[in-house]
């Protein structure tokens, strides 16, 4: 099966938070376990750096927009692999070659029909003497009366224009901007209502998407959809391949989204492939983004690809509620915010997986507690997890030299453990990902009662072929979860890989077991409490700074 999977595009404007990671760690879990299944994979995404929040904090700094984007590219990509993000292609949009295919995608659309001119009023800043971007434009919400900016009120999720807002201010110089009169182009979004209808509908009665993303995609569609522009008066970003409108640009929300597309194109010429296997209307597709990007996914992007004659829209829309930080509404402009690069210089990047995923914000909000997180990582990773392989292999390392003795597996753990195989993967391919990594952890308590109904410790002076028996079946418990959280816990599983000597990872049961380990180490050291008064202090200080 060809799985195509599609990760949201950060802005390049700023570091990575937990919020952005809450989001899109999904895709690489799905992304892991379409590969251990032997399915042909192509897991994209890239750094948006034609975004408006990059010009506006280039403006901020005294800098070019270039020198941003530049900075957090190579701080996405560090922070992505750390976290163990198994991207096939990662790409940034200032790229040439990303460029120029969105320019072949507008000309497409063009051509179809599906794009025409048009003279309209934009908000105009006297004082910074420009036409304003969207995001430049900040007011009211005409819809709920809460602060929005120029394209989408993050509040009720009403897609805007700017002069939709209420008391308007330029983003730079806080000024009320004029109106002048420019000519941009506009995409016929009105035409694919009534295919859109049909693709919303068979999404819900599939239950291929999550909640908020029908309810918000039904209530786009019984608003009516708008034709949309998709230029404007910027000084970077896509140029419109049009003579005459060189010096417009591409609107990031047609470019941005079409990066899955140039994403696609630039692995197949890069690893001498063929992508458009992954745009036929048989791929199994994921895109994998937080509710704010919900329209972008579930009406824009559909919309293009209709547009320009393809058939492979997504098919399953991982759309994630926000995260909390300490039940407070997350804030990178109060440093409200744990960021990415700092919380991985001091914890295992599976312990920030495993909270991510544990409690992840799948049907409502969630919260990041540091107490919560410390207790987590203590009592699951390292008290059920950690010590379930810990006691199992020292015990073998210390009674037995490290050579496993001979026995047979129960053969009811065994039914067991065989039947996780597709209990979890029908989970996973639902996108109910925590729930999937709770019954793994349920299972791995239940293993731990197991090994302390056993005693292995007694059986090895009353019973030898009874303590061999419970040690092979610990073995084959513990090399076959590793399998199963292998998408989930990546590092660790790896560590497990090695200790016990297994064969290549793969999403079916394993039999075959080593007959001997080594160089027993834990896998996860204990956090120290203290760590949780540390972290909430940390936060309340950078949050101060700016307040």
């Amino acid at each position: 099966m060809n799985v195509l999977i599609g990760g949201a595009w950060p802005y390049a404007n700023g570091s990575l938070h937990i919020g952005h990671i809450a989001s899109l760690l999904s895709g690489d879990i799905l992304a892991r376990y379409h590969r251990m299944k032997g399915d042909h994979v192509l897991y994209v995404s890239g750094s948006d750096c034609n975004g408006t929040p990059i010009t506006i904090r280039a403006k901020q700094e005294g800098v070019k927009p270039e020198e941003i984007a530049d900075k957090y590219h190579q701080e996405f990509n560090e922070s992505f692999k750390k976290l163990g993000f198994t991207y096939d292609c990662y790409i940034r949009t200032d790229a040439k070659r990303h460029h120029e295919i969105v320019q072949e995608i507008f000309l497409k659309l063009l051509t179809n029909g599906k794009i025409y001119k048009k003279e309209v009023e934009q908000a105009y800043c006297n004082t910074c003497e420009q036409f304003l971007p969207d995001r430049f434009v900040e007011g009211l919400c005409p819809n709920c009366g809460k602060e929005a900016r120029g394209d989408q009120c993050d509040h009720c999720s009403k897609i805007l224009e700017p002069l939709d807002l209420l008391e308007r201010k330029c983003k730079v110089c806080e000024k009320p901007p004029t109106t002048r009169n420019t000519e941009h182009f506009y995409f016929k979004l009105s035409a694919f209502q009534d295919k859109l209808q049909e693709y919303v509908e068979n999404a819900k009665d599939k239950r291929l998407w999550r909640g908020n993303a029908i309810s918000l995609s039904e209530r786009y569609l019984k608003e009516g959809l708008p034709d949309r522009a998709v230029s404007r008066d910027l000084s970077i970003g896509v140029p419109v391949p049009v003579t005459g409108y060189e010096d417009k640009r591409i609107y990031v929300w047609i470019e941005a989204v079409s990066g899955y597309y140039s994403a696609s194109k630039i692995w197949a010429e890069n690893n001498n492939k063929d992508d458009s296997v992954f745009w036929s209307k048989d791929t199994k597709s994921y895109y994998i983004h937080g509710k704010d990007n919900i329209p972008f996914h579930s009406i824009i992007w559909p919309s293009i690809l209709l547009g320009i004659g393809e058939s492979g829209l997504p098919t399953q829309i991982i759309s994630n509620e926000y995260v909390t930080i300490e039940k407070k509404k997350l804030s990178t402009s109060k440093n409200w915010a744990v960021w990415i690069p700092e919380i991985l210089e001091t914890y295992h990047p599976d312990s920030i997986r495993y909270f991510l995923t544990i409690n992840a914000p799948e049907n409502r909000d969630s919260d990041f507690s540091w107490r919560e997180f410390v207790y987590s990582h203590n009592a699951e990773l390292l008290g059920a997890y950690g010590n379930l392989i810990n006691r199992t292999l020292k015990f073998i390392e210390k009674s037995f030299g490290g050579n496993v003795p001979d026995g047979e597996v129960d053969h009811k753990i065994k039914d067991d453990v065989q039947k996780l195989y597709p209990q979890i993967g029908s989970l996973i391919e639902a996108g109910h990902f925590k729930q999937a990594l709770e019954s793994l952890f349920e299972f791995i308590r239940g293993a731990n009662k197991y090994f302390d109904t056993q005693k292995p410790w007694v059986q090895v002076n009353e019973s030898a072929d009874a303590c061999a028996d419970t040690l092979i079946t610990c073995i084959y418990i513990i090399a076959n979860i590793a399998q199963l959280l292998s998408p989930f816990l990546p590092f660790s599983s790896d560590e497990i890989k090695k200790l016990l000597q297994l064969p290549a990872l793969k999403w079916e049961p394993l039999d075959k077991l080593t007959s001997t380990i080594a160089n027993v180490h834990p896998l996860f050291e204990r956090l120290d409490l203290s760590m949780i008064d540390i972290e909430i202090k940390k936060l309340k200080q950078q949050s101060s700074l700016l307040n």
